[in-house]
């Protein structure tokens, strides 16, 4: 149905609803303008819908000219549903969204997302656990994951957009494709170089993303990790019963071009366990990172005689209070 059209009915619906408030007031409350205006942020884009809300607007000052008017109540709620609606209707049109159809398809993305985000199926000695929680509570975020699993080797990358919550989010299912499709079809050495070199191309205003990528030999534990700007990789040696940083450095992806990325090395042994996060974790209002990593790692600790069974979210819960930031978390262990 055209957009004229549907603008046509509700603009219809309004006048008789504004004919019948100033004939029949006790029956037919001001109010019941809501309804259209709500329709109409469903079914119009932001320059039919507004032209529906001046056609509210109107109807609104010949009620107002009836001997039983408006009440300032009906007035307010009126004109404060018709904003939001008009808010949410301009975010959708930026994203090239709909009405109810456009919400659908950011929901079957944010789902892609997820499936993205599993972990592919690990040998009976290997364990892992991801868990991501999106700030304020939103569908989604710029915290995410992608893994793949080629033979022995497992590669998985935990990646943080610039920003938070939905912006970051949709910044993110956009990423999230391009890096499932480049991890394990370059070597690993290659993937933050490849991923930079893309971000790049994207030429966005807030265009940066930190990373974490490990690659992890199922047979033997040995295995490297990358980072690009991203909080370093801890390990849990049970040989010694500690937690250790796992120090690589790199730049922002999506900042310098020929960005080089150095790697660090390690194994994990039976009963050991590496933990990536990203810094929604440790950024903690006036402390530096270094105190936020501690911090992380005093909980992590509980985990040894606990086990690492539920532990991701068990760290996320004790740690990540910040609700106005994204978390996510993945912890691989060898039994």
């Amino acid at each position: 149905m055209s957009q004229i059209l549907v603008l046509a009915q509700l603009a219809a619906a309004v006048l008789v609803i504004g004919w019948l408030g100033t004939r029949v007031p006790h029956w037919v409350s001001p109010g019941m303008l809501v309804l259209p205006v709500v329709v109409g942020g469903f079914r119009l884009r932001p320059r039919p819908l507004l032209a529906l809300c001046a056609v509210v607007a109107a109807a609104l000052v010949v009620l107002a000219r009836s001997w039983d008017g408006p009440k300032v109540a009906d007035v307010a709620v009126v004109t404060a549903t018709a904003l939001v609606v008009l808010g949410t209707a301009a975010r959708r049109a930026r994203a090239g969204w709909l009405g109810a159809r456009g919400e659908s398809m950011l929901f079957d993305l944010r789902d892609r997302l997820w499936t993205q985000g599993e972990m592919p199926r690990l040998p009976a000695e290997w364990q892992a656990e991801v868990v991501t929680r999106p700030a304020r509570g939103e569908a989604f975020g710029g915290d995410f994951l992608v893994a793949t699993r080629a033979g022995r080797t497992l590669e998985v990358v935990l990646v943080d957009v610039s920003g938070k919550g939905s912006d970051a989010g949709i910044r993110a299912l956009q990423l999230s494709g391009a890096f499932g499709g480049l991890l394990g079809s370059l070597p690993p050495e290659r993937f933050l170089p490849a991923a930079n070199e893309y971000l790049l191309r994207q030429e966005w205003e807030e265009g940066f993303a930190t990373a974490a990528h490990l690659s992890l030999d199922l047979h033997t534990g040995d295995y490297r990790v990358w980072t690009a700007g991203h909080p370093p990789c801890v390990q849990f040696v049970a040989g010694s019963g500690r937690w250790q940083v796992t120090a690589a450095e790199g730049p922002l992806l999506g900042v310098l071009g020929d960005a080089e990325y150095a790697s660090a090395t390690g194994r994990l042994a039976r009963g050991d366990a590496i933990l990536l996060y990203t810094d929604g974790l440790i950024e903690v209002p006036g402390r530096d990172l270094a105190w936020g990593i501690d911090r992380l790692l005093g909980e992590a600790e509980r985990l040894v005689t606990r086990g690492f069974r539920h532990g991701a979210r068990k760290l996320i819960d004790a740690v990540a209070h910040d609700v106005a930031d994204d978390r996510a978390l993945v912890l691989i262990w060898r039994t």
